[in-house]
């Protein structure tokens, strides 16, 4: 990055602050917050009429996590693709699928529009945009549950969760969990290269680091976000700690999808080892 000419002493300093049990809680956060987030997913899609078992669809939700780390949509494109191929007769349409996506999505919106003033500051917005943020995902909240009462068609059907009280308020708990996990990894991230960072702060990066994901940069996007937030604080400390997010970030990941290959590989085994029973014939 050229943000670092001339500091890669600091940067290098910073990076070995880090240490190996910090970085270890990191990884376990960012495992927390898969697995809350790929829960909310089985519940909107339970919702929608799919009868996935629970692993299966973990293990196509680790497809997603593998491909979040170029772009946050090729890594929904990874996952919904995933779950159609292995488990087409159990699973709603790519339609649905799709649509079952939106009330997470909503909920993340409306966090993130509820914490949208830590950016202010950071980022010389006006103060006004997090009430107008605030008022957008309040109106895509109401519009999604008028449209989750609509009936007759496959898209529709993919936002049932909507109106399932029980079901709806697990989305948003889950939703909320993973978050929460994702806002201290954050935190620690941050103050384990030196940087004194708030709450608050940690709050903007995880809000910089979602929006930017959505670009096709690739895994530089958690020392951008970073540096966004808190690069007048220290370019190098910043951006030391965004590279740590984005290492552990991926080492979850890659623990994540480990297990779904591991899970589906013994799956599979356990399937073929069955004794086969033949149909009883028919006499005479």
């Amino acid at each position: 990055m050229l943000v670092l000419a001339g500091r890669r002493e600091e940067f290098a300093t910073a990076l070995s602050g880090a240490s190996a049990r910090t970085l270890a809680i990191a990884i376990l956060l960012q495992i927390v917050a898969l697995l809350a987030r790929s829960e909310a997913w089985h519940l909107s899609i339970e919702a929608a009429g799919g009868t996935v078992a629970r692993r299966v669809l973990y293990r196509a939700s680790s497809f997603g996590v593998l491909g979040s780390i170029l772009n946050a949509q090729l890594g929904v494109a990874a996952r919904i693709g995933a779950l159609r191929r292995s488990s087409p007769e159990v699973s709603p349409q790519i339609p649905t699928l799709i649509a079952a996506e939106f009330p997470i999505l909503v909920v993340e919106g409306v966090l993130a529009a509820l914490a949208s003033f830590t950016l202010v500051g950071p980022l010389g917005l006006p103060w006004w945009l997090p009430i107008v943020c605030v008022a957008v995902f309040a109106i895509a909240s109401a519009g999604l549950r008028r449209l989750a009462r609509r009936k007759g068609s496959e898209l529709w059907r993919g936002l049932a969760v909507v109106h399932r009280l029980r079901g709806g308020s697990l989305v948003v708990g889950f939703v909320l969990i993973a978050v929460v996990a994702q806002v201290l990894r954050n935190w620690i991230m941050l103050h384990a290269v030196g940087v004194d960072a708030s709450l608050f702060d940690a709050v903007a990066v995880l809000i910089a680091l979602v929006t930017l994901a959505q670009l096709p940069i690739g895994p530089s996007v958690g020392a951008g976000a970073a540096v966004l937030i808190l690069g007048s604080d220290g370019v190098a400390a910043a951006a030391a700690a965004g590279v740590l997010l984005t290492v552990t970030g991926t080492i979850g990941g890659l623990c994540f999808a480990a297990w779904a290959g591991v899970d589906g590989l013994w799956a599979r085994r356990r399937a073929g080892a069955r004794p086969h029973v033949p149909a009883a014939r028919a006499d005479g």
